[in-house]
């Protein structure tokens, strides 16, 4: 498998939304305001907690740390990336194992699901988009494979246990959320 590491990286666009990517696994508030432009935003928000859906380099991260939660040993593999104007796709595959709930959330900011940790791995392909303004990420769109990380996690088909222990983890998530989290 042909795959671009984060240090084969330039200022160009391309090498600015695979670093991006790469980011999400490590970065810092700092590290993610050198590729993220102050209005950048992520079209994915919507699923994420509250406090990661704004704009600029600490949304995203607050949103990589969302994901940093839930998963360990984090990593991409970036197959392809493409340039047309200012538009970047980038194809890769998401490496990671579930160590800590998973909470998905209502656009109205409501716990809607959770997912019980099950210390199961799982890769994910993933085509992202990225809006670039000024040489920095203004716009980002993912399309997943969340259907294959689920059942690769079991989270699909759900065992009765696994169900008790999601149902308990939705309510502290709920309870969390209520007292200002």
């Amino acid at each position: 498998m042909n795959t671009i590491s984060p240090s084969a990286v330039s200022g160009d666009l391309r090498s600015v939304a695979i670093r991006g990517i790469h980011l999400m696994v490590d970065g810092s508030v700092a590290d993610l305001a050198e590729v993220t432009h102050p209005a950048g935003f992520t079209h994915e928000r919507k699923a994420a907690p509250p406090w990661a859906r704004g704009q600029g380099p600490e949304a995203l991260y607050a949103l990589a740390e969302w994901l940093r939660e839930a998963f360990t040993d984090m990593s991409y593999d970036i197959h392809t990336a493409a340039v047309q104007d200012d538009l970047v796709t980038v194809y890769a595959t998401m490496h990671g194992r579930q160590i800590g709930p998973m909470v998905f959330y209502t656009e109205a900011g409501t716990v809607d699901n959770a997912f019980a940790p099950t210390g199961k791995t799982f890769a994910m392909t993933e085509s992202h988009w990225f809006r670039m303004r000024e040489g920095k990420i203004a716009e980002h769109w993912a399309n997943r494979d969340d259907l294959g990380m689920a059942r690769q996690l079991g989270w699909l088909p759900p065992s009765p246990v696994f169900l008790l222990r999601s149902m308990q983890v939705k309510r502290r998530a709920i309870r969390e959320v209520r007292a200002g989290r």
